[in-house]
């Protein structure tokens, strides 16, 4: 059973240690002008204090205009040994100096690099935080045990075409990182970990409640998320749908989100994949 977790509102020594080494991942949560959430992954989100994060920006997204039209966002913060840091923050401003930006254009991935480096750097007020939480990799296995079983049995369905081959490949690997957010009642988005969750059909996906159940129960039905899946070698893609509740086949059950949008988030060319956009002929060069 997932016990209570104590909210934070400031990050503790300890914490700011564990956000300092350049490989992690770091996740935003932002919400569009329609309301809905989006999941962008910043590496270099990390904290300066008790109570800022802050993170750099060198490739162009919807992250970034989000934030401008709505400061609420959710964060989540996990380091390589498999700790994670989870919350709510605010964002506050954007600048183009100062110790952040001097600090991350000077780390090895942007020193060195020819081609690009942090042009913008952006500024969160820490909301609370849920604390440093070991990410549940026995639960998450058995969990994805029985999500392929459920999808298993529950067939693929008759859907339209809405996910893609890569889409599928990235969604089925099981050791792929797979995370879902909403926004919550206080407006603020959530991002929960749903590693074990599958494609079942061209136009869904399923999964297993049996871990981080309290978080995935939260979600009720009909409610818009964002499901965010990267793989190791850093291919990533964005899917949104509608989340329609709860259902039990062979005795598990399972959560089912509707897909109606896919967005590739991979620079150099960022983009929706999902529902297609009709390509137009250059007409002024």
């Amino acid at each position: 059973m997932q016990k209570q977790k104590q909210i934070f509102t400031a990050f503790s020594d300890a914490d700011l240690k564990s956000f300092e080494p350049e490989l992690k991942v770091g996740l935003l949560a932002t919400i569009n002008e329609e309301g809905l959430p989006h999941i962008t992954l910043i590496t270099t989100l990390s904290a300066n204090s008790p109570g800022q994060l802050y993170w750099g920006q060198f490739s162009e997204g919807l992250s970034k205009v989000n934030i401008q039209g709505n400061p609420k966002t959710g964060f989540l913060i996990m380091t390589l040994d498999k700790n994670m840091w989870r919350g709510k923050a605010t964002f506050v401003k954007m600048t183009n100096s100062g110790k952040e930006y001097d600090l991350l254009n000077n780390n090895a991935m942007f020193r060195y690099n020819a081609y690009f480096g942090i042009h913008t750097v952006y500024y969160l007020d820490l909301v609370e935080h849920r604390g440093k939480e070991p990410l549940n990799m026995g639960g998450i296995i058995r969990a994805a045990v029985k999500t392929i079983a459920a999808k298993t049995l529950g067939g693929k369905g008759a859907g339209k075409e809405v996910i893609n081959p890569l889409t599928h490949r990235l969604m089925d690997k099981i050791d792929n990182l797979k995370f879902l957010s909403y926004v919550d009642k206080d407006g603020y988005p959530v991002i929960t970990p749903v590693i074990q969750a599958q494609t079942a059909g061209s136009d869904r996906i399923i999964f297993a409640s049996s871990v981080y159940r309290k978080d995935l129960k939260a979600v009720t039905q009909g409610t818009e998320v964002a499901l965010f899946c990267m793989s190791l070698e850093m291919q990533m893609v964005l899917l949104r749908g509608v989340f329609k509740g709860y259902t039990t086949v062979g005795g598990v059950e399972c959560g089912s989100i509707d897909v109606n949008w896919i967005y590739n988030p991979m620079p150099p060319s960022q983009g929706r994949v999902y529902p297609e956009q009709k390509l137009e002929a250059v007409s002024v060069f």
